[in-house]
């Protein structure tokens, strides 16, 4: 498995884990402006990185739009649910391409 691929489940579990209604908004809007750059630098990192290996980007650039437009509630929830899912459906793929 690639660096790529790992990166991708790290922030999709982060992401799925923010997606839970109220906690995730809770802890996101008390720990600004650490957490979100924290989030916002994992998926930037994980851009370069699936540019690098030719795997999907598609999830990292939904990440770090969900990064910045997080602090909305709903709209961020909604983010964060489709961002987990985009994320680690491309992780699966780029492990599934490796393997053939």
């Amino acid at each position: 498995m690639n660096t790529s691929s790992v990166l991708k489940w790290v922030t999709g579990g982060i992401e799925a884990f923010f997606a839970i209604p109220l906690l995730g908004w809770l802890i996101y809007m008390h720990t600004l402006p650490g957490l979100f750059l924290l989030l916002l630098g994992l998926h930037i990192v994980t851009l370069v990185l699936s540019i690098r290996d030719g795997k999907n980007k598609h999830g990292s650039i939904l990440g770090i739009v969900t990064a910045c437009l997080a602090w909305i509630p709903i709209l961020g929830w909604v983010m964060h649910m489709i961002t987990a899912v985009l994320l680690m459906v491309d992780a699966k793929r780029s492990e599934r391409a490796i393997e053939m």
